[in-house]
């Protein structure tokens, strides 16, 4: 089965994974989907991060949820900004902060992914790819 847009399958199998309660979720290996997860552990979100390859050059990536004491999940939302159908391309004055800055951007930048407070530090935009709460 093909999958059109392989970010907004990921957003999906993380949201179900916390609907659910799940400990872990385990999803297709891709660089991008890895550098999205990697600042998403990086910012706390998420607890660990571990690439399994299942045959020679087939990988999937397993996701550890991270869970607050009450069983609450720490990510509240995540949702795709940019799709297949409409990218949305953001220049860095408008880059927004997400609730106060509780939430992080997710950008696709010219010096690679990276969360919307670095791109406002080093001064350049890119396509927002992901919100976070």
């Amino acid at each position: 089965m093909t999958i059109m847009d392989p970010l907004c399958d990921m957003y999906t199998r993380i949201r179900n994974g916390i609907k659910e309660k799940h400990e872990t979720v385990t999803i297709p290996y891709s660089n991008t989907k890895l550098a999205i997860l990697n600042i998403l552990n990086e910012e706390g979100f998420v607890n660990t991060i571990k690439v399994h390859e299942i045959r020679s050059n087939i990988k999937s990536i397993v996701i550890e949820l991270k869970y607050t004491k009450d069983g609450e999940s720490i990510i509240n939302t995540i949702d795709a900004v940019s799709k297949v159908s409409k990218r949305k391309y953001v220049r860095k004055s408008k880059i927004e902060k997400v609730q106060n800055g509780f939430g992080i951007n997710i950008i696709s930048t010219s010096k690679g992914i990276m969360t919307g407070r670095n791109a406002r530090i080093n001064g350049i935009g890119g396509q927002l790819l992901v919100r976070v709460t």
